[in-house]
């Protein structure tokens, strides 16, 4: 190899130690979390909200899931907004569904489901 290649991959090779790629990575990992306080942004805001859908979730699994571990299966229902909405119109006649469920919460299930789905497609 001669002097000036030689320097050439000196100079790269500090300028990666000075700049490694991998540590502006983990700047930017750490800054996006950081910038997404799930806990303290959500969680200690609205923490009986989450927990009645967390409810609802279950309830909702137990019913068209018998037996099956808690999850979303995203081929039961497809019309989230329209479902959301019809919940919120049925509020206004009585908050209370007939399993036991605010239709609030489940408007609020639906409108996380909504903006899952969403993000899913565009991120």
């Amino acid at each position: 190899m001669d002097l000036e290649k030689e320097e050439e991959l000196r100079k790269e090779m500090l300028e990666l130690l000075d700049n490694p790629p991998f540590g502006q990575q983990k700047k930017s990992i750490a800054k996006e979390r950081k910038d997404t306080p799930v806990y303290s942004g959500v969680i200690k805001y609205f923490p009986d909200a989450l927990k009645e859908i967390a409810r609802a979730s279950k309830i909702g699994n137990d019913q068209h899931l018998p037996g099956q571990p808690l999850h979303w299966d995203r081929t039961k229902s497809s019309d989230d907004l329209d479902a959301m909405v019809r919940h919120l119109l049925d509020h206004g006649v009585n908050p209370m569904d007939d399993d036991g469920i605010l239709h609030l919460t489940k408007v609020a299930w639906r409108a996380l489901a909504s903006l899952q789905v969403y993000l899913d497609k565009n991120n």
